[in-house]
Parts: structure tokens; sequence; C-alpha cells
């Protein structure tokens, strides 16, 4: 129930001001939290996002960004996840973003993943 996804700085991810775009981040993280229930489920289930909230609390930049998602509630229909997102320049970790995410769970689905 746990995922971690590790992306590099890349200079065309990022907004005006040189850090890595809001959308970017949210990415990150909305797959690292889709993974993580997905690692709970049967091979054949779909999983998607139904809607999660994001708090943005510090700029993404730094040498990498690490999103962690994490199962809070696992179900046979919906899962409950968490996820956040950290940059790190040499040594240094900052909590960048946030997330709390429903996950749709479609069993018996293997037209749909992939």
């Amino acid at each position: 129930g746990e995922v971690e996804i590790e992306m590099p700085y890349r200079a065309d991810l990022t907004q005006q001001h040189g850090f890595i775009h809001g959308g970017i981040v949210t990415a990150i993280v909305d797959s690292a939290c889709g993974y993580a229930a997905f690692s709970l489920s049967a091979p054949d289930t779909a999983i998607l996002t139904v809607e999660y909230k994001v708090n943005f609390i510090a700029p993404a930049k730094g040498q990498r960004l690490i999103a962690r998602g994490e199962v809070v509630r696992p179900g046979s229909t919906v899962t409950v996840c968490k996820g956040d997102v950290l940059a790190y320049d040499g040594d240094e970790e900052k909590l960048v973003a946030t997330m709390l995410t429903t996950m749709m769970l479609m069993p018996n689905r293997p037209d749909l993943v992939g």
C-alpha cells in the first residue's frame, strides 16, 4: 500500500520562476497514490482517481523530487490515499506538496489495465 516515485529536475517542466510546475507535482503524487492503491488490488483491477485535494506548501525546487503515496483506507470500490512530494537539494529535504485522494476501483477490467 505504499509507492515512491523519483523524478529528476528538468528545465522543460518548470514554470516562469524556474520551479517544477504545480501540474507536474500533482501528476507525480497522483501517480504514486494510484500505484499504491493498485498494489493492494487484483491484477485486472483498473484504478481511477475520482477526486483529490492538493496543498502546495513550498516551491518545488531542487535536484530531484520524490512523491510518496500511501493507502489510508483500502476498499472494494473506493480507496482513500494520501501522498507527499519532497524536494531534495543535496542532503536538504523539503516538503513541497501534500495530497489526499479518492480512488475508484473497477475490478475485472483488463481492458482498462495496461
